[in-house]
């Protein structure tokens, strides 16, 4: 209550007017507190269920006064502190305002709170605010206090603020502040604006404080609506169609859920309780994965969230997570950019990147939740791998004896890492033990035995284990050198070691077994196994993924093989890289490889989809190719190139009967009782149905007789009856066919046979030799050169459809056979051209099968040899073979293919091969034993030598011993 004095309003009463206006309060007008002078309009505040006692004394002095009490209104300096702060922070001012109404609760719910009307007259300040401290007590008992008046503005409250819009155009300098006060209470402003304007008692300077004020909400407000119009032009659509969807989702649970009551009842007659074929399409009363349930979706997005945590925290692809993640909650769910970015997440995320937390998934792929580890420590590992490559592939040595030297050095490295990382662990631990003993002496020193205990044990486990893998683990002494106990600054945390393995290229002929080979990899080291065909494949995005901004995008191959892979060390297999397309307006596929197949670059690979590096350092790449003739330079360097040739006869013999037959008798549903093949047919399959490197064509034909068999047990054409008895023990007769399949009855079966044994019955005749060849898929075999004389002009002329190369050959063979045609007696004298004297002839020189084309440097000794018949009336054995190039010095040059060429000529019952001396080691490191002690091998380093071999020793006439002269420069 305020008294008059001389000095003005003295207040009796003191109210803290936050208690009305925050905490457990609610307002029945403006949500802020009065702050005006006088003629502030009436404000309607609720009393807090704690003031009590503050109510009783408004009660109270409502009573005793003749007129309306006038007390002062404090306000709290910060809105959100509590009514129950022991210590609460007051403002300097406050008002004086007068109490209009005090509304007591009803007496049926005497807990509601009291109503309080209160009318502002004036600003007041506190005197003596830092030196008296208030309790929360003394506040709810309404003490008093001296306060102070700001001088007394002259103003005129006669109209009401209802006039205030037409007061703004013609108001006088006297009202200004007043309306000003007005203003600022009645706009939703800061509650720190509203303590400002209350705080400052001179009138010029809350003009210009209520002007800031003023500008500042006019430009919040612009902003607000123009940002409302604009978010509600865009979302128009938006809106309209999630609501839609959001109804249309309801009518279909709606549906279900009677559906779902119709079917359990049993009176689902209708359309909706069944589905086209009278069943229910939710089964026995279940829910079907392909509902669209928000549930589904909700845990779709928690697996994406819980996914992005499990990166390693301040990785690239975390960030790149985060961000996108941040994005999708953003978008809303209808629109299109919100399943750009899921997708892209959902790819992310499904990357495995090496050193995420594992997140137990189920896969389908049982090797990709397997522990490498374990088997690796095995003594046995090199042993089992071994073993499962002679259980998968028959012969092979080198190939096997490669892919060993590679899995050893897989284990010695991941022994060796290992080593590393218990030494790591152990310095570390020796040396926070030291530190923690240099802090605490004295209680170190009661634990100095049992850690020297500790210390010990951890010695000998350390040893147990070096021991073990004594036989791959290489001892460095630079090491043992180095500080034994370095000062970590933090945890250690040593990357995984990954190995860098070679990009294997096998090259071998169709059906030879190269995609096996990789699969036989991968199971030996327990890694899955994923393929990629790149044949035709003639877009460079199909490698490094399509970039984000177009429409359909996503990643390339090599991140999808990751993904289904679900581990960062599988084993690749590129298949078909020699078929890949070739440079164009897409991109160059094959320059794309480059930086996969690189172990120096593909630490960091770089997918235009995912646009996050990957590392693939550790995954184990394998090409496969038919020929080396359209692979490109750069990405033939990076390849180690093993040659799988093909197979002996032998060898054919052995994988038709453990892998082959045993497939198609499971294939075609009979067993080994059913169907039996003999040795020698075979071996006639094998030499006269095939004719190949591989054992496609082989299997085939076996999948043939296994068809014939099959069809044959069916109608029981062939059977050996016993006698049985049936359930109700009648004697009945059981019909079991077993057939053996002769060499004879093979024309039956599978036809006449394609290869009918020309080349074995091969006759001696002048001008006809025979030489060796690659055909063009892989495969070796032999080929006759056949010369003939006519009459002509002394030309020659060649046919077979050859190429530049092998033309070359034969002029190259004719120069040399008219060089030496004196010294072989088919000339008299050394200036006479044997193709003009005695008579003026042509020569014809024809490779057969003028169908398919020939080239390469490797027919210069055959063609010259076939000249020399021609011309000496002399024939070469049909048992001798031969290849080898060779210049107009008489040299004979190496040449390459020689095991294709070698098991050719074996196929064809070749006993003798003449060969350059430069390709003897090929012979010793790439034929078989067997085949080298089945046949002679001659080899030669001159022309002359290699007729000798041919013809034999002494058949051709020599006049004198050629000498050999090469100039010098």
């Amino acid at each position: 209550m305020l008294q008059r004095t001389t000095g003005g309003w003295k207040p009796l009463f003191l109210i803290r007017s936050g208690q009305f206006g925050h905490g457990n309060t609610h307002h029945y007008g403006p949500t802020t507190n009065v702050t005006g002078n006088s003629g502030m309009p009436p404000n309607h505040i609720i009393s807090p269920r704690g003031g009590r006692s503050s109510d009783r004394i408004l009660l109270a002095l409502i009573e005793e006064s003749d007129a309306l009490p006038i007390v002062a209104a404090i306000p709290i300096t910060s809105p959100s502190t509590s009514t129950a702060d022991p210590d609460p922070a007051l403002s300097e001012w406050g008002t004086a305002v007068r109490v209009l109404r005090l509304v007591k609760p009803p007496a049926r719910n005497p807990r509601q709170p009291y109503i309080v009307t209160l009318h502002g007259l004036t600003r007041v300040r506190l005197i003596h605010m830092s030196t008296k401290q208030l309790s929360a007590e003394d506040l709810l008992h309404m003490p008093v206090h001296d306060v102070e008046y700001p001088p007394t503005e002259k103003q005129s409250r006669k109209e009401g603020y209802h006039k205030i819009s037409s007061m703004l155009d013609d108001i006088t300098d006297a009202r200004t502040p007043w309306m000003a006060d007005v203003l600022v209470g009645s706009v939703n402003g800061e509650y720190s604006d509203k303590l400002a304007i209350l705080g400052t008692p001179d009138a010029e300077a809350r003009l210009h404080l209520a002007t800031e004020i003023f500008l500042k909400q006019a430009s919040i407000s612009e902003v607000s609506k123009k940002i409302a119009t604009a978010v509600d032009e865009s979302l128009s659509k938006q809106q309209k169609e999630f609501f839609l969807r959001q109804q249309l989702a309801a009518i279909q649970r709606e549906l279900h859920v009677l559906q779902r009551s119709n079917g359990g009842a049993g009176g689902g007659a209708g359309p909706l309780a069944n589905g086209p074929t009278g069943v229910s399409e939710a089964g026995s009363g279940g829910v079907s994965e392909l509902d669209d349930d928000e549930q589904h979706e909700a845990d779709d997005m928690a697996d994406l969230k819980r996914k992005i945590e499990a990166m390693e925290p301040g990785s690239e692809e975390r960030k790149m997570g985060v961000r996108e993640w941040r994005r999708l909650k953003r978008i809303p769910a209808g629109s299109v950019e919100n399943g750009v970015i899921r997708s892209y997440l959902e790819w992310l995320t499904a990357v495995p990147w090496p050193n995420s937390t594992h997140i137990p998934v189920p896969s389908t792929n049982p090797s990709a939740s397997t522990d490498l580890q374990p088997q690796l420590k095995d003594r046995s590992f090199l042993t089992a791998a071994r073993t499962q490559l002679d259980a998968d592939h028959f012969g092979l040595e080198k190939i096997k004896k490669r892919l060993i030297e590679y899995l050893a050095v897989v284990r010695l490295k991941e022994l060796n890492a290992e080593r590393e990382g218990l030494e790591d662990r152990k310095r570390v631990e020796v040396f926070e033990a030291s530190a923690k003993a240099n802090a605490n002496p004295g209680a170190a020193a009661g634990e100095e035995k049992k850690d020297a205990v500790k210390v010990k044990s951890k010695e000998m486990d350390m040893a147990e284990k070096i021991e073990q893998s004594k036989d791959v683990v290489v001892y460095h002494k630079d090491r043992a050198q180095q500080q034994p106990f370095p000062a970590p600054a933090k945890p250690l945390k040593s990357p995984k070691k990954g190995v860098k393995g070679p990009i294997l290229l096998f090259v071998g002929p169709p059906g030879t077994g190269k995609t096996s080979l990789g699969q036989s990899v991968a199971k030996a080291l327990n890694r899955p196994f994923q393929r990629i065909s790149l044949g035709g494949v003639r877009d460079e995005a199909e490698i490094r993924g399509h970039r984000r901004t177009y429409v359909a995008s996503g990643p390339g191959l090599v991140v999808q093989a990751l993904r289904k892979a679900g581990r960062s060390d599988p084993v690749l297999l590129l298949d078909e890289i020699d078929k890949i397309g070739q440079s164009n307006f897409h991109g160059d596929p094959g320059a794309a490889l480059l930086e996969v197949l690189d172990p120096e670059q593909n630490h960091t690979f770089n997918d235009h989809y995912i646009n996050v590096p990957i590392d693939l350092s550790q995954v184990l790449f394998i090409c496969t190719a038919n020929s080396l003739e359209t692979i490109s330079a750069p990405l033939l360097d990076r390849c180690e190139i093993i040659q799988l040739s093909g197979y002996t006869y032998d060898e054919k013999m052995h994988i038709a009967k453990r892998f082959l037959l045993p497939k198609q008798l499971a294939a075609n549903g009979l067993d080994a009782s059913h169907i039996t093949i003999t040795e020698p047919a075979l071996l006639h399959i094998a030499t006269r149905y095939t004719r190949e490197a591989g054992v496609r064509s082989l299997e085939r034909a076996i999948g043939g007789l296994c068809d014939d068999g099959a069809s044959s047990s069916s109608s029981a054409s062939r059977e050996g009856e016993s006698h049985g008895e049936d359930a109700d023990g009648v004697v009945v007769k059981k019909k079991h066919y077993e057939r053996v399949v002769e060499e004879q009855e093979l024309e039956k079966i599978l036809g006449i046979a394609r290869w009918d044994g020309e080349e074995r019955e091969r006759e001696e005749r002048r001008g006809v030799v025979y030489g060796l060849v690659v055909m063009g898929q892989g495969e070796g075999g032999i080929l006759p050169v056949e010369t003939i004389a006519l009459p002509g002009t002394g030309k020659l002329k060649l046919t077979g459809s050859l190429g530049d190369v092998i033309k070359e050959s034969g002029e190259l063979a004719l120069s040399w056979v008219k060089t030496y045609a004196y010294d072989l007696c088919i000339t008299n004298s050394r200036s006479q051209d044997p193709l003009k004297v005695p008579e003026l002839i042509d020569i014809h020189l024809h490779l057969p099968a003028g169908a398919q084309k020939k080239d390469g440097p490797s027919a210069g000794v055959a063609m010259t040899c076939a000249f020399v018949s021609l011309l000496t009336g002399a024939c070469v054995p049909t048992n001798i073979a031969m290849t080898g190039e060779i210049t107009l010095r008489g040299r004979v040059t190496p040449v390459g293919g020689i095991k294709e060429k070698v098991l050719g000529a074996h196929r064809a019952q070749i006993t003798k091969v003449i060969l350059p001396w430069a390709n003897r080691k090929d012979v010793e490191h790439d034929v078989a034993l067997e085949i080298r002690n089945e046949m002679e091998f001659v080899f030669v380093r001159t022309v002359r030598e290699a007729l000798e071999a041919a013809f034999g020793k002494g058949v051709l006439g020599w006049r004198r011993d050629a000498v050999l002269l090469e100039s010098r420069l």
